[in-house]
């Protein structure tokens, strides 16, 4: 197993009796599900992050004057 870094957190009684049934259904540790889940939240806030950086140059476009459009339009 790789080095691993202990750390206290506190769950919700009803997180921590899930993860716990989670566990015992699947025969991964608690440790390890919620490694998976930190993983898995970090990986979607760095394509987030990668999508924002792509989209810099992109002009940008008022709330009110997209709203003003649509109802130009007859769409509000």
């Amino acid at each position: 197993m790789p080095k691993v870094k202990r750390a206290t957190i506190y769950l919700d009684p009803s997180l921590h009796r899930a993860l716990r049934v989670k566990a015992a259904e699947t025969e991964y540790s608690v440790s390890e599900l919620v490694n998976s889940a930190v993983r898995l939240s970090l990986s979607e806030d760095s394509a987030d992050l990668a999508a924002f950086k792509a989209r810099t140059h992109e002009p940008t476009l008022a709330f009110e004057a997209v709203l003003k459009d649509l109802k130009r339009r007859g769409k509000l």
